[in-house]
């Protein structure tokens, strides 16, 4: 029950297949801050560079965990596969793949990944996948399905030697409301009334976003059609306001400020979401160690995975037997009866 953590953060997958009982035996990760907090959390500093890592001196590992950077591929004039992905980070992760030989391998991305340049990246990395040897699912998942209130959409590719990954065996939760993961005290940054309008009736969207107004920033002059003024301050992102009887929208890498906005109806005011309700949102523990720098938390808890999402998909390769060649065995069962009984 051993994996590695390749691309790792700040160790959001650890902490998901940690919690369904597996045990980490490696770690690399090339961000300085991230190696930071990581340490801080985990007791040992990730290794550095994955171009640099000798697979055959790894040690055994069952399953391997890599929440990759999309790179482009070249596949011009080429067969699509393995070759395909020499000069990218994704290769990499093939060669640890073809010399361990792990009984599962995990990887996670943005769901754009399945359109990134023209759909060619994508269809690389599953031949490329089927070439060593392996059988490939993959699916889009959204973190509310799994308990946390957080729109927050990730392609899992499960690739496993022995059987396929069946994803509609996952365990899915109800979606919860914003307003039970927020902190009842603090110092709330709470906007002035001047500093936003309130649409009349707050719409709900497909997503389970309750959108409630929006910040009122400058506008571009240039251009702009009569009474459509609003539209260049609500289309971007920062500047959208939720209620929080909704779900809070994906958490960006991108906003180093943390500017989350979120409407509380029974005290109406508008306040900021705390950098403590970002880790909650994404189903770190209470007592995470995190950076000294505020911006640098932002970043990193953006970049990170949503661990409920994590720790069902762990619980799930255990369930559906993907680490061994048998249909059963006494240990795997035993495992079985322990998590889910």
């Amino acid at each position: 029950m051993k994996f590695i953590d390749l691309f790792a953060g700040i160790g959001g997958f650890r902490t998901g297949f940690e919690r369904a009982g597996f045990e980490c035996v490696f770690t690399s990760e090339i961000d300085s801050a991230c190696q930071e907090v990581y340490e801080q959390n985990f007791g040992e500093k990730p290794f550095g560079d994955i171009t640099k890592i000798e697979p055959e001196f790894l040690p055994d590992f069952d399953i391997l965990l890599a929440g990759f950077p999309c790179q482009p591929f070249s596949i011009s004039g080429r067969k699509l596969g393995f070759e395909d992905t020499r000069g990218t980070l994704f290769f990499n992760i093939c060669q640890i793949i073809e010399q361990k030989q792990p009984s599962v391998v995990v990887l996670e991305n943005v769901k754009h990944l399945i359109h990134h340049d023209k759909k060619r990246t994508f269809k690389v990395i599953i031949e490329s996948l089927k070439n060593l040897g392996y059988k490939v699912s993959y699916k889009i998942l959204n973190a509310k399905d799994f308990g946390v209130p957080q729109n927050r959409e990730r392609i899992f590719i499960i690739a496993s030697k022995y059987k396929i990954f069946d994803f509609s065996k996952l365990r899915k939760k109800t979606t919860p409301k914003l307003r039970d993961f927020l902190d009842n005290e603090g110092d709330f940054e709470i906007l002035d009334k001047s500093e936003y309008t309130l649409i009349e009736q707050i719409r709900e969207q497909e997503t389970g976003l309750l959108f409630a107004g929006y910040r009122n920033k400058g506008t571009w002059r240039k251009g702009v059609r009569p009474n459509t003024e609003h539209l260049s301050r609500v289309h971007r992102q920062p500047n959208r306001i939720y209620s929080i009887d909704g779900v809070h929208p994906t958490i960006p890498s991108q906003e180093t400020s943390g500017r989350f906005f979120i409407y509380i109806p029974e005290q109406d005011i508008v306040r900021k979401l705390t950098i403590n309700e970002c880790y909650r949102l994404m189903g770190f523990p209470e007592n995470f160690k995190k950076h000294r720098r505020l911006s640098e938390n932002y970043r990193q808890v953006g970049n990170s995975v949503a661990i409920p999402v994590i720790e069902e998909i762990a619980k799930s390769i255990l369930k559906q037997n993907l680490l061994i060649d048998e249909p059963q065995t006494e240990i795997v069962g035993n495992l079985q009866m322990l998590l889910f009984s």
